[in-house]
């Protein structure tokens, strides 16, 4: 592991705990409660504050800000965090808060994430590993985006939105209700269009594994009784694990209603 090199103009506060082969480049300000794991990266201009922690190899490009306080008029000052982990790549202009007292107090973003310039992850968010959001994503409070989730350029997610694992939302869409797992989001308020066919095959899902999730997808689309009566029924019937999650997701918990196939 080569050695921390500190550029001469960054500031770096006493109390900031800086791991091995740290680059903290020209101009950049990193406070006295921030933790970088090993070979992070902070280019230019960056600024990180609060208690952040910063996972081993991350890369933050100029003009970042990260760990700053939440966007939230109720917040009084408490202690709060951002926890954020391993090999993201955070472009320019990223804005990440800490966490809220009444939200938990943790924002985290897990491992090898995209964030693309102007994006903007807002407190107590749940962000899971391998998750893009693509150019002035915007994610509100609360929301908790699961492993693999693609989030298009210009899209907004709504507070408290849950969105599943392997979904894709398409550019310039407002996400107000949770998404399932390998869902397809598209149109400016958001519709339940289909399936992330493309993501599913790129990540080498078995062909059997697909069919029975179109199938899943088909019944509740066009099942009978409510949407929620028809994810317990196809609970009931399915074998494939990756229906099951779908199910699971529409039974599990929250303050949101969800996105309905049609």
């Amino acid at each position: 592991m080569p050695e921390t090199v500190i550029h001469p103009s960054a500031v770096v506060e006493e109390g900031a705990q800086l791991g091995q082969g740290v680059r903290v480049g020209p101009f950049c300000h990193v406070g006295p409660e921030v933790v970088l794991g090993d070979g992070v990266e902070l280019k230019s201009h960056v600024v990180v504050n609060g208690r952040t922690s910063i996972g081993a190899e991350t890369v933050i490009f100029p003009f970042a800000v990260i760990g700053e306080i939440p966007q939230d008029l109720k917040f009084r000052g408490e202690k709060t965090r951002l926890e954020i982990g391993a090999r993201n790549r955070i472009r320019e202009h990223v804005t990440m808060n800490a966490g809220t007292e009444g939200g938990g107090g943790v924002t985290r973003v897990g491992d090898d994430g995209l964030f693309m310039a102007g994006c903007h992850v807002a407190h107590d968010a749940q962000v899971g590993n391998r998750v893009i959001l693509v150019n002035n994503a915007a994610l509100a409070g609360h929301c908790v985006l699961e492993d693999d989730v693609i989030v298009g350029g210009l899209s907004g997610v709504h507070q408290w939105v849950r969105i599943g694992r392997g979904a894709i939302i398409g550019a310039v869409t407002m996400v107000t209700n949770d998404v399932i797992p390998y869902g397809l989001v598209q149109a400016p308020r958001g519709k339940l269009d289909g399936l992330n066919l493309v993501g599913l095959k790129r990540r080498g899902v078995a062909r059997a594994d697909i069919t029975a999730l179109r199938a899943a997808f088909q019944m509740l689309a066009q099942g009978e009784g409510a949407f929620a009566d028809r994810a317990r029924k196809l609970g009931a019937e399915t074998q494939s694990d990756y229906v099951r999650e779908i199910v699971d997701f529409i039974l599990g918990d929250s303050d949101r209603h969800y996105l309905t196939p049609g």
